[in-house]
């Protein structure tokens, strides 16, 4: 078990309150309704995260600092198999990164650390408990 206390950087669009969870139904480590927030470690790290969902018709993003304090962070950075491309292989069932973060969740993880898909020297972090860790806004949101 890993305690968690910093500051992750999230992009929401702009009018967007970043604290809020996930929109879309499924997601890398979310499915069934359930909660998942995804934020990075670094503001790079965050551009890095949504490239593949920008599209040019979007809104103008934020990228805003949070603070998050958890007390049961699990720390899954340079697992590859955390890094495939899920959406690939939803057609065929479910993902298999949801296998992963439906045990941590039925274990009692609050959030878990996992390297960057497309640079594995950046971390991303998922909240699965947005109830019990503090997450909180933490100053002024930079550009996208």
């Amino acid at each position: 078990m890993t305690a968690f206390a910093g500051i992750i950087w999230r992009a929401a669009f702009e009018g967007q309150s970043p604290l809020i969870p996930a929109s879309a139904p499924e997601g890398r480590f979310h499915h069934s309704g359930q909660t998942a927030l995804y934020a990075s470690l670094t503001p790079e790290g965050c551009r890095v995260a949504i490239r593949r969902y920008i599209a040019p018709d979007d809104p103008p993003r934020l990228i805003h600092p949070l603070h998050l304090k958890a007390e049961r962070v699990i720390d899954m950075t340079g697992r590859p198999e955390l890094g495939i491309v899920w959406q690939d292989l939803r057609e065929s069932g479910p993902s298999p990164t949801w296998v992963i973060s439906d045990r941590l969740r039925a274990e009692g993880w609050q959030a878990m650390l996992y390297s960057s898909r497309s640079r594995p020297d950046l971390t991303h972090i998922v909240a699965f408990d947005l109830l019990s860790p503090a997450l909180t806004a933490a100053g002024a949101a930079l550009p996208f």
